[in-house]
């Protein structure tokens, strides 16, 4: 299948950032959203984004142009029809994508392929809420996503072969390099560093070091770009958090049970940069 348009459900960061990528590698986008202030929002986002990689000499103003136009925005659910591969990039809420998934199911050709840009919920319950399971992938893009190279994707119990292959073949057009992952909570990447963001807590709790000197322990000795305890200050404690309790419930293995400081840190609304304190001050 020639992946030629793609829809986007949700203007927000993720659904904003997958249009960029997509429109500036050629591939023609409808990005949907519920009010047209989102989507104006979002159109919005990827002109400043595009404005910074002109500064940065990394395109040029017709670039910019050729992109933005491939971009059409929507609050009709029926634009969708153009597109050959749909993603859902709303807000990570299960009874939300659920909705969302039931009615562009129903509103696709059969052979549209489904996708969903989710980071922790099972593909296969998704898929199961519509009538093309075997046309049912994940798609887990990383913020930022015109920056970021990772896309993993994640095969449900019943994605099919070519599914998987069209979807990866379009990640490489996107310039991203594609892992594929079986259904699994947290999939890869999460299921790594989620736990390690934990155990930075347990070390911080312990006392044996500072945040400083654990966050700069990891920087310099693991070649991280940020340390564990001011990276949960950006995704949000309350996150880390959430993502800890699903684990533990999933897997039912004591080794993801969230460190008690992460829970007190949560508890006193020190939840990271958006709150203006958590680990650190901001």
């Amino acid at each position: 299948m020639t992946i030629s348009t793609v829809g986007i459900i949700g203007a927000g960061t993720m659904g904003n950032g997958i249009a960029q990528a997509c429109a500036v590698s050629g591939i023609a986008v409808v990005m949907v959203d519920v009010s047209d202030a989102a989507v104006q929002k979002g159109i919005a986002t990827v002109t400043g984004s595009l404005d910074r990689l002109i500064k940065k000499d990394k395109i040029t103003e017709a670039d910019k142009a050729a992109a933005l136009a491939r971009i059409k925005g929507s609050t009709n659910y029926d634009d969708l029809k153009a597109a050959q591969l749909v993603i859902e990039a709303a807000t990570e809420n299960h009874e939300l994508k659920n909705k969302i998934l039931k009615q562009v199911d129903a509103l696709i050709a059969p052979e549209v392929i489904l996708a969903t840009n989710t980071s922790s919920i099972s593909i296969t319950q998704l898929a199961a809420v519509t009538g093309r399971a075997d046309r049912f992938v994940g798609m887990h893009f990383f913020n930022p996503v015109p920056m970021m190279a990772l896309v993993e994707i994640i095969r449900g119990l019943q994605t099919s072969d070519a599914t998987h292959a069209a979807v990866k073949a379009l990640a490489e057009r996107l310039g991203k390099t594609p892992i594929t992952v079986k259904n699994a909570p947290g999939f890869v990447v999460n299921r790594i560093l989620v736990p390690m963001i934990n155990e930075a807590f347990f070390v911080l709790a312990e006392g044996l070091a500072t945040p400083e000197d654990i966050d700069a322990g990891m920087k310099l000795g693991c070649n991280q770009p940020i340390g564990p305890l001011a990276l949960a200050d950006m995704v949000g404690l309350d996150v880390c958090l959430a993502v800890m309790e699903v684990y533990l419930k999933e897997f039912g293995d004591s080794k993801y049970r969230a460190c008690p400081l992460l829970k007190e840190y949560v508890a006193a609304g020190r939840l990271g940069r958006k709150t203006g304190r958590g680990v650190y001050s901001y």
